[in-house]
């Protein structure tokens, strides 16, 4: 299941797909993308996917895993008793991703899609903290297997090794 949070502000009966559409995102298009992506990570089981703002993800980052800020995307794996039916939540900052975007010369879609791949590696159990790179290798392939734009990882590494990180 795919939720957009209404923006803070807003009104709350404004019909939801208003709320895709002003964002140049479409709900049908954004799940039909987390169908494929899921099948070619090798994940299997529900996936629900939150679409919100930094507000919210600096609050989910904060109670969970004590980091007081903002972030991209979060991934919250299934207990193993229901994993083969529910892999997990995600949960996506569009604020972010809408800055991440700008700076990769990009649209909103094509980040939001790379923030989902990434998650779903995540609720897969990979970990690019932890790993030696195996994380990022098989995001890059996947990336270009599902012709998205630079891997998030990608970007970080570059970035660290100071880089000019370009689109």
């Amino acid at each position: 299941m795919m939720t957009l949070e209404p923006p803070r502000g807003t009104a709350s009966d404004t019909p939801d797909i208003e709320a895709w559409r002003a964002l140049g995102l479409s709900r049908s298009g954004l799940s039909r993308f987390l169908r494929t992506a899921q099948v070619a990570v090798g994940l299997s089981g529900e996936v629900d996917v939150l679409l919100a703002e930094d507000r919210t993800l600096r609050r989910l980052n904060r109670e969970f895993r004590g980091l007081d800020k903002a972030t991209d995307v979060l991934s919250f794996p299934a207990a193993a008793e229901i994993a083969d039916d529910f892999a997990g939540d995600l949960a996506i900052s569009l604020d972010t991703a809408r800055r991440q975007a700008k700076t990769q010369g990009h649209t909103l879609r094509d980040e939001v899609r790379v923030l989902l791949l990434h998650g779903l590696l995540h609720l897969q159990g990979m970990d690019h903290e932890v790993d030696n790179g195996e994380m990022a290798a098989r995001e890059a392939t996947l990336r270009t297997r599902l012709r998205l734009p630079n891997s998030l990882i990608a970007r970080v590494t570059t970035k660290a090794r100071g880089a000019k990180v370009s689109a």
